[in-house]
């Protein structure tokens, strides 16, 4: 574990100085992805590191979910609906694209480009039969890892900072305010444990994600009742993206992988294909309602909300409406996409054996 702490602290300084968007995210997830891969190095980091970093982040999104801000957001569930739609049916194209291409039967590269949780993806391929197990986790990873390189190169470049301050989304005052640590009491004392006890229980009760979203509800429903959250100190939302970024980095294990080029090529080129249909819905979403587009690109992209939530906090997006579309597209996959792939799954099995039997 120490020598995966210096390396991405390594990386993490080293990205810091080269004044990279998110050093602390990108820096230690390029820096152990490297050591582990290139270098030949074991590298191991704690579940637990990550899940706290969700947890920071997780509070820190509760904290935009402001009683104004979920009316906003109820006003765009329609939308919701509607783009969530458009993108998974663009990635089924792209899966139909990357089947016939690399000679892999549609399932497996169906669960490689759905815009899902990994965790969750994961477990519903484990669940079907005949999905190529490797192939969907370096798909989803890689994909994962484009997403969060190259939506930071995205949204920081002088062109989105320009839309970023015509756009009319509102910025969250509570996160772009620098907060000092003695500002913190006492309801950080309150907020802590109750950030803690929602991610446990969450995970508990097999929520999605549950070191992000219970956290980021806890504190969206105390500060509904009317107490004030404490915005946190950079120090903190900088060990986050650390305890995250390292996480992530270490995912990745191309060695296991049957037909590297191919399949990674294909990855890249499907997880690009994937940003830039998230970016024609963002120029969509922008037209439909007043926000700017990184928050519609951050809204739309198929990252994990905890890395669009960092990027949003970051660049002062529209933090609360990033987390709302984020959210949706959670439990609408998490809850509406596998039944409707084991169905699609069941039918196409079935169609295969009525051809088998009359042939």
């Amino acid at each position: 574990m120490w020598s995966t702490l210096l390396t991405a602290l390594i990386g993490g300084v080293a990205f810091k100085l080269m004044h990279a968007p998110i050093p602390w995210l990108l820096g230690p997830m390029i820096a152990v992805l490297l050591g582990s891969n290139l270098l030949g190095r074991t590298y191991k980091w704690p579940v637990q590191a990550r899940n706290a970093g969700m947890i920071i982040v997780g509070y820190a999104i509760g904290l935009s979910m402001t009683a104004e801000a979920l009316r906003e957001i109820s006003y765009q569930l329609p939308s919701m609906m509607l783009m969530i739609v458009l993108l998974l049916l663009f990635c089924t194209g792209i899966a139909y694209i990357v089947s016939k291409l690399s000679h892999t039967d549609f399932k497996t590269a169906l669960l490689g480009s759905v815009p899902g949780g990994l965790t969750q993806v994961l477990a519903l391929a484990e669940e079907t039969k005949g999905v190529n197990l490797t192939i969907v986790t370096v798909t989803q990873v890689i994909r994962l890892m484009m997403i969060i390189i190259c939506v930071p190169l995205l949204v920081f470049n002088p062109f989105f900072g320009q839309a970023h301050s015509e756009g009319a989304a509102a910025v969250s005052q509570t996160l772009a305010a620098t907060a000092e640590w003695d500002g913190m009491f006492p309801n950080i004392l309150i907020f802590a444990p109750v950030s803690v006890a929602c991610a446990v229980f969450g995970n508990k009760v097999n929520f999605p994600t549950a070191y992000l979203l219970g956290p980021a509800l806890g504190t969206a429903i105390l500060q509904l009742s009317g107490l004030q959250g404490p915005p946190l100190p950079s120090l903190l939302i900088d060990a986050a993206q650390f305890m995250i970024g390292t996480y992530v980095g270490l995912l990745l294990k191309p060695q296991q992988l049957p037909n590297k080029l191919r399949t990674i090529s294909l990855a890249l080129g499907s997880g690009l294909l994937l940003i830039l249909g998230a970016w024609g819905f963002g120029v969509v979403l922008t037209k439909l309602h007043p926000i700017s587009m990184p928050t519609a690109l951050l809204s739309l992209a198929p990252g994990g909300m905890d890395q669009m939530g960092i990027i949003a906090h970051e660049i002062q997006a529209d933090l609360s409406m990033v987390a709302g579309y984020q959210l949706f597209r959670t439990f609408f996959i998490f809850f509406a996409v596998p039944p409707l792939l084991r169905m699609m799954f069941n039918y196409s099995l079935k169609k295969q054996k009525k051809q088998e039997a009359g042939s």
